[in-house]
């Protein structure tokens, strides 16, 4: 509004405004106006992140495709890189430092392929999912999804690989002799367990590495320290047996040593139970749902704060 005054000029006066001593809590709520990008409630989030599987398989479908376009042997190094480190291993630890004793040569070197392939599953979801957000920074910022779909996304093909080299691994398995039998059946909820600790695992190490860039440069270190401890290229209660018992107790139940162990113990046949540690099932079980469902929760709650730093 605006009256003119006695001299010509021009004076201008407003309304008090219905929304005046609003705070923006309430304004917001007065208008129906919500926070963009907020994190969702944990069930939301689930049901926003199942509604994007289809988007979860493609993109891991796609990053295992491109992963080795460049390549003349193309997807062929999926399987060729973990047995080539299987080769160099079996050169240094089975011939030269003697790591096979108490296993016959036929066990030892199925044993030693498992390793290095079940360990390789669980290494490089990991150091895929310490770039997931921080990698993927420019389809962070421009697409409105649950951010959790990327490391998951990572695990899932990293999974796919394995699966990929599960063929080359159940070969070497007959050629040293163990058939197919109804232990390969463990394999399937092993796989399961195993999936379930990598994505967890993966969702941890993705919120970190958004936050901290450089845990990428950190993490190859962590990681062949913990190969060397899960017993990848030798049984850990043969080769510790002169140490304190706790000492072997420790690695092999560790999450690592126990997904390896598994898939062996389904897979070989000279591998038997008295291999494992007590429990192995449940304490599998435990790990799996801890750090899976932990894990998914930890990174849930920095949802709103990912591509923002």
């Amino acid at each position: 509004m605006s009256d003119t005054s006695r001299d010509g000029g021009v004076v201008t006066s407003t309304r008090p405004s219905v929304d005046d001593g609003l705070s923006p809590a309430e304004l917001a709520a007065k208008y129906g106006l919500s926070v963009s990008g907020a994190r969702p409630g944990l069930v939301e989030y689930v049901r926003q992140l199942w509604g994007r599987r289809h988007f979860i398989l493609a993109f891991s479908q796609a990053k295992l495709t491109a992963q080795y376009s460049q390549a003349k042997l193309g997807q062929l190094w999926q399987v060729v890189t973990p047995l080539l480190n299987a080769l160099v291993y079996f050169l240094i630890f089975g011939l030269i430092l003697d790591a096979d004793r108490g296993m016959s040569r036929s066990v030892y070197i199925p044993f030693l392929v498992t390793g290095v392939f079940v360990f390789t599953f669980t290494q490089s979801s990991v150091m895929a999912g310490v770039r997931a957000i921080s990698g993927n920074l420019g389809l962070v910022r421009a697409l409105h999804f649950p951010r959790a779909s990327l490391p998951i996304s990572f695990a899932l093909q990293q999974l796919q690989q394995l699966l990929f080299s599960m063929v080359v691994l159940i070969v070497i398995a007959v050629a040293f002799g163990s058939y197919p039998a109804l232990s390969w059946l463990l394999m399937i909820p092993a796989l399961v367990l195993q999936f379930l600790f990598n994505a967890g695992l993966a969702m941890i190490v993705a919120r970190m590495g958004a936050k901290t860039p450089d845990l990428a440069q950190l993490m190859p270190f962590i990681m062949r320290t913990w190969m060397y401890a899960s017993g990848v290229m030798f049984s850990i209660p043969v080769m510790l047996k002169d140490q304190p018992a706790w000492i072997a107790d420790l690695l092999q139940y560790n999450p690592a040593a126990l997904h390896m162990d598994l898939i062996r113990f389904a897979l070989i046949d000279g591998y038997g139970a008295s291999n494992l540690p007590p429990h192995v099932w449940a304490v599998t079980v435990a790990w799996s749902v801890v750090i899976g469902v932990g894990g998914f929760v930890y990174f849930w709650k920095a949802e709103e704060r990912y591509g923002r730093g």
